[in-house]
C-alpha cells in the first residue's frame, strides 16, 4: 500500500497511478501550489481562460492528499460556522451573498459533474441539521426565521414526527431541513478534476513538495529535484500553507476525524429508514457529519477538533476521538450498535480567527494569490473559488472578485505559545457548552411505531 492510500477510505479505495516529479528546472506562467480542489480547479479554468498560459501545477504528495481526499464528501451551501455567526461579523447583506454564493457552488459542482462526465458518486439529496436538545431546537430555528429574514429559500423547520419520517433515532427532536446539498466521493471529483485540468494542457507534477518559496525579487519555486521559475504564483494549500513562513499567520489547521463502518445490511438500513440518503449534520458547535457512501457504509465525523503545537499538519490519528465517534453511531442509532469500523482517519483543514474563507492577493502582490479557510466546508467552496482565482490571475475585475470575503483583511494569529493557548481555550469553551447542554437534554424518545 502506498502511503496516501491509508489516508482516507475514499484514497485507497480506487486503484491510482501518479504522475512523475518535476526532476528539472522549468518556466511557467503560473505555477499553482497544491493538487486539491482548489489547485486543480483554479488551473482548469486559467487554461481555458487562456490557452496560451503555460499553467503548472505542483502537489507534495498525491491528487487529493489534503482535505480534499479526506473529507466527508458534502458539497454545501455553507461559507464559516453558521448563518448567524456571519451576520454578527460582516452583517445580514454580506451574509445573505455568502449564502446565495454558496448555493451557486453548489450547484456548480453538480453542473461540472454532469457535463464533464465526472465519475464521483455524486447525488443531490439536501441536508439535515438536526436538535439532539432543546437548546439546538432553539438554535436551529432562530437560524431558519433569520435565513427567511434575509431572503433565503429552500430551507425549513422538520418536527420530530416529520423528521422520523426521514430517518429514525430517539434522539433527534427536530431538524433544519436544506434543499441545496450534495454528496460526492471527494477523492474521486479530485481526480476527475485532475483529468480535465490535464485535457486542458495543465502539467500536474505530484510527489513534488515545495521546500521553498521565493517571492522576491521574482517568484522560484524549490522541489527536491527540480525549480519553477514563474510570472506568477497560487497558493492552493489550505491547511498546508503553515509550511510557508508568508501565509502561516492566516489559519490555524485543525484537525477533524472520521470513522467508516462495514457496508450495513438491508435489515441494519431499514431500522434507521435514511430512504432519502440525505447528509446529515447536528447543531452542536463541535458537529457531527455523517452519511451513507455509495455502498451504505456510514461516515460518522466530527465529535472534537485538534490544533497540535506549531501548526503540525501529520498527527491524523486520534484515538479519544474515534471510540467517541463510534460511540456516536450507537446513540444515534441503537440498532447498529456494535457495527465493525473499517477505517478511521482524520486530517487538518483551514480555520482562520473569524471561522470564515479568505482568498487575495498576498500582501497586494498581484503576482502571489491565496485561497484558505475553508473551516470544513471546501468541497463546493473550493471548486468554485478556481473561477476567482483564475480572475485574480488575469487580473481582472469581476462581479467574482469583488465579493466580499475576496481581499479581505484576515485577523492575524499570534505566535507561539499565545497561538497554542488561543486555539485550546476557543476549543474548550465550545466544548463546555456542547456538554452542558447535552446533559440539560431530556432523556431519549423512542421512535414511532
Amino acid at each position: 500500500m502506498n502511503d496516501w492510500e491509508s489516508k482516507s477510505f475514499w484514497l485507497g479505495a480506487t486503484p491510482y497511478t501518479a504522475n512523475p516529479a518535476l526532476e528539472e528546472d522549468i518556466r511557467a506562467d503560473v505555477a499553482i501550489v497544491g493538487a486539491g480542489f482548489t489547485g486543480l480547479s483554479t488551473a482548469y479554468y486559467l487554461r481555458q481562460a487562456d490557452p496560451s498560459l503555460r499553467v503548472v501545477v505542483l502537489e507534495s504528495d498525491v491528487v487529493g492528499y489534503g482535505a480534499s481526499g479526506r473529507n466527508g464528501g458534502f458539497a454545501m451551501t455553507l461559507m464559516g460556522m453558521n448563518l448567524p455567526l456571519t451576520a454578527r461579523r460582516f452583517g445580514k447583506q454580506k451574509t445573505r451573498q455568502a449564502h446565495d454564493f454558496g448555493v451557486r457552488a453548489v450547484r456548480h459542482v453538480g453542473e461540472l459533474v454532469e457535463k464533464q462526465g465526472i465519475e464521483c458518486e455524486y447525488e443531490k439529496n439536501g441536508l439535515l441539521t438536526v436538535a439532539t436538545n432543546p437548546a439546538q431546537v432553539d438554535r436551529l430555528q432562530a437560524e431558519i426565521r433569520l435565513a427567511h429574514e434575509l431572503g433565503i429559500e429552500g430551507v425549513r423547520w422538520l418536527e420530530a414526527g416529520e423528521l422520523r419520517e426521514e430517518v429514525s433515532s430517539p434522539l433527534y427532536l427536530g431538524a433544519r431541513e436544506e434543499e441545496e446539498c450534495a454528496l460526492v466521493n471527494p477523492a474521486k471529483l479530485a481526480r476527475g478534476l485532475k483529468n480535465l485540468a490535464e485535457g486542458a494542457g495543465v502539467e500536474v507534477y505530484e510527489r513534488t513538495p515545495v521546500e521553498a518559496a521565493h517571492l522576491k525579487p521574482r517568484i522560484r519555486l524549490e522541489a527536491p529535484q527540480g525549480s519553477v521559475a514563474a510570472q506568477k504564483v497560487v497558493f492552493a494549500t489550505n491547511a498546508f500553507t503553515q509550511r510557508f513562513p508568508q501565509l502561516h499567520p492566516k489559519a490555524f489547521p485543525i484537525f477533524t476525524h472520521i470513522v467508516l463502518t462495514e457496508p450495513l445490511s438491508r435489515q441494519q438500513l431499514s431500522s434507521i429508514g435514511w430512504g432519502n440518503r440525505q447528509g446529515i449534520e447536528d447543531a452542536r458547535n463541535l458537529i457531527h457529519y455523517y452519511r451513507l457512501t455509495a455502498d451504505n457504509r456510514l461516515l460518522m465525523g466530527g465529535e472534537d477538533v485538534m490544533y497540535y503545537y506549531g501548526g503540525k499538519v501529520d498527527t491524523d490519528q486520534h484515538w479519544p476521538t474515534f471510540q467517541g465517534l463510534e460511540r456516536t453511531i450507537s446513540e444515534t442509532f441503537p440498532g447498529l450498535a456494535g457495527i465493525g469500523i473499517s477505517h478511521r482517519w482524520g486530517g487538518p483543514v483551514s480555520v482562520p480567527l473569524d471561522f470564515f474563507p479568505a482568498m487575495g492577493y498576498l500582501g497586494g502582490d498581484r503576482r502571489v494569490i491565496y485561497n484558505l479557510g475553508c473551516v470544513g466546508h471546501g468541497v463546493a467552496l473550493a471548486n468554485m473559488a478556481g473561477q476567482i482565482l483564475r480572475d485574480l490571475v488575469r487580473e481582472q475585475e469581476t462581479e467574482l472578485t469583488d465579493l466580499f470575503f475576496v481581499n479581505r483583511r484576515v485577523v492575524p494569529l499570534p505566535p507561539e505559545p499565545i497561538r497554542f493557548a488561543m486555539a485550546q481555550g476557543i476549543r474548550r469553551g465550545m466544548k463546555l457548552q456542547d456538554d452542558w447542554e447535552r446533559r440539560k437534554q431530556p432523556k431519549p424518545r423512542e421512535p414511532s411505531t
